[in-house]
């Protein structure tokens, strides 16, 4: 049975492709159901606060999280005021989940995803010098590393969240939805799924072997006051992946947008969008990159 985020996920994404559809009629259906599907955005994201924060117990996760829930809602608000920019960031939702939700469904996309990453993060673990024991997990999906240690069986799983899937759907969307001749989108593609595709088998071998020999045991005072673990053990873990992992997984994709944006300007509208929802100013970040500005609202 589907959980009520996956409802929500379908849903706001067959809105998001609505809005997409009904701006071909006028821009004031597009507005109108825009607005709608940002709502619904909005409401996935507060579904999966619960999760992040109590079951995940990522604290990365969770904040964004908080944050996109208020967010979604405003940017609906905005375009639904006249804001016609955002139509491209409607755009650009519309794509990201047609290209991510279809591995959430069907087990044989996410099967094989997540073997093909788990075999190349095997490989890098193994070029590091060690050789943990691959399992299959519960599902029966071949993702498991097993380190042994003290007597003690350190266990990591490779699960659909870690194969960065998010984020290259999430610049694959954007890249998308863009107005920009097809030659630049495909060098960005080239720039940013390669890139994405190595940090992340890096994250996930660096992960398995930190808590495989146990690095951050020293941190586990402070691990357990920020997390709330009960086993001693996961400290290596919560530090190597909550901490260490997702705060430098931010830096790198911060870092890869700087790069896209100089290969494909009008990227530089959607990011002004963003900025100015987040903190209410104008920006003109075509200025700082010594571009020309672009028209991205889609106009005909």
């Amino acid at each position: 049975m589907a959980s009520p985020s996956d409802v929500l996920a379908w849903t706001s994404v067959a809105a998001f492709v609505a809005a997409w559809a009904a701006r071909r009629h006028s821009d004031r259906a597009g507005r109108t159901v825009g607005f709608g599907a940002w709502l619904l955005f909005a409401a996935f994201w507060g579904s999966l606060i619960p999760h992040f924060a109590l079951v995940a117990k990522s604290f990365v996760e969770t904040v964004g999280a908080v944050i996109a829930v208020p967010l979604a809602a405003y940017t609906g608000y905005r375009l639904y005021g006249g804001r016609d920019s955002l139509f491209v960031l409607t755009r650009a939702v519309a794509v990201m989940g047609l290209l991510y939700l279809p591995f959430e469904t069907f087990v044989v996309l996410e099967r094989t995803l997540i073997e093909i990453v788990t075999v190349q993060v095997d490989w890098a673990i193994e070029a590091l010098g060690y050789s943990p024991e691959v399992t299959a997990d519960q599902t029966g999906f071949r993702s498991t590393f097993v380190f042994d240690g003290d007597g003690q069986q350190y266990v990591t799983y490779i699960v659909l969240a870690c194969t960065g899937l998010g984020a290259m759907v999430t610049f694959g969307g954007l890249i998308a939805a863009v107005d920009a001749p097809l030659g630049n989108k495909l060098r960005a593609l080239a720039v940013t799924i390669p890139a994405i595709w190595v940090l992340n088998i890096a994250r996930n071998a660096f992960i398995a072997i930190a808590y495989g020999h146990q690095w951050f045991q020293g941190l586990e005072g402070p691990a357990r006051m920020l997390f709330g673990f009960e086993e001693p053990a996961l400290a290596s873990f919560y530090v190597a992946d909550r901490v260490i992992s997702q705060s430098l997984a931010v830096v790198a994709l911060v870092g890869i947008l700087w790069v896209v944006m100089r290969e494909l300007p009008p990227l530089l509208a959607v990011v002004e969008d963003v900025l100015y929802l987040l903190t209410g100013s104008e920006y003109d970040l075509a200025s700082a990159f010594d571009t020309e500005p672009a028209r991205t609202d889609g106009g005909r």
